[in-house]
């Protein structure tokens, strides 16, 4: 059940939000996806710019569609790279049967217009919100950095209405959760100067 709205505070979201990998296969509601997008656009934006876009994707086929087209890519972008260094961290990624997107029913893509220096910090910040705001309402959210190229090809852009001169910037995937997702640690803060 989505919650809309719940008395989580800011701290306790930024703590205990943690990216989800197993969903439940249900679509948002456009409700739930209005508030989400709400949410986002309350970001901080550089010189008030608000140059993000979002493009919603629900529908089973296109995602498993997009989801193979998007592995090829990033497979060959980490080969290229030696992102895998010998190990087996990417052989997920081989398997025709792993959705990059998790089975989640709803992709959000946080899209943003070329021009301007501060465009991909204002959608990574819009995203963040989108997190957060998902996390209160009971749902769960993980960025796939793995299919930004993917959602990039010109032909992927056609079929989802992002401008040429638009870049598809935070894929995140939201929606129920299958359980409790377990918290990951951080590394200590290192401060390199407090003058």
């Amino acid at each position: 059940m989505i919650k809309s709205e719940v008395p989580v505070s800011v701290m306790r979201a930024i703590y205990q939000r943690s990216s989800v990998r197993s969903y439940l296969p249900k679509r948002l509601d456009q409700e739930a996806i209005k508030s989400l997008l709400d949410a986002a656009v309350r970001a901080p934006t550089a010189i008030h710019e608000e140059p993000w876009q979002f493009v919603i994707i629900q529908d089973p086929d296109r995602l498993k569609r997009i989801s193979g087209r998007a592995k090829s890519f990033f497979l060959e972008e980490a080969s290229r790279a030696h992102l895998d260094r010998g190990g087996h961290a990417l052989d997920h990624f081989a398997r025709p049967e792993f959705n990059i997107f998790y089975n989640a029913g709803t992709l959000i893509v946080i899209c943003g217009n070329a021009a301007g220096p501060f465009v991909a910090a204002d959608c990574w910040l819009a995203a963040e919100n989108l997190m957060l705001a998902a996390y209160s309402m009971g749902l769960g959210s993980c960025v796939i950095g793995s299919a930004v190229s993917g959602l990039n090809t010109p032909e992927v852009k056609a079929e989802l209405g992002i401008p040429a001169e638009s870049s598809a910037i935070v894929p995140i995937i939201v929606g129920v959760p299958t359980g409790t997702t377990a918290q990951t640690s951080r590394n200590a803060v290192k401060v390199l100067a407090w003058k």
